[in-house]
């Protein structure tokens, strides 16, 4: 759930040099968010997400508000959720893990460190960990 186009553009990117082939969806601000996740409206069929990426600051409902809908819902709250966001604040950190984020990670400012954490992510998150099943309770 990102905001920001050039962040999706070098997310995608990381992706498509990835060793597996990922569907990414994108959700423009946190309403978007939030109805995408639970599938409505327009989202009706869209795919249960494995992992979300979620920024902190997004326009109409912030991060941690959507970070906090999704993990007090129970259809929703077993999706591994990974705050990536430009704070280091620790206020925003403290928020995020309080409302249940399963990582907080910082974006970084060089492409190559994109491509990284994105690699790191694919390797922990979808080659290692064992994910919940996407299918509602």
């Amino acid at each position: 759930m990102e905001d920001n186009p050039a962040d999706v553009t070098l997310i995608r990117e990381g992706l498509r040099e990835a060793k597996t082939k990922h569907h990414l969806s994108v959700a423009i601000d946190g309403d978007e968010a939030i109805r995408f996740l639970r599938r409505e409206g327009r989202f009706a069929s869209a795919p249960r997400p494995h992992l979300v990426l979620l920024d902190l600051n997004l326009p109409k409902r912030l991060g941690t508000e959507v970070l906090c809908a999704v993990k007090t819902d129970p259809n929703l709250k077993r999706i591994p959720i990974l705050i990536y966001t430009s704070s280091l604040a620790e206020t925003d950190v403290n928020a995020a893990y309080e409302c249940g984020a399963n990582s907080y990670i910082r974006k970084p400012n060089e492409l190559a460190d994109v491509y990284d954490i994105v690699r790191t992510l694919e390797h922990f998150w979808l080659e290692l960990a064992l994910l919940p099943s996407t299918r509602p309770v």
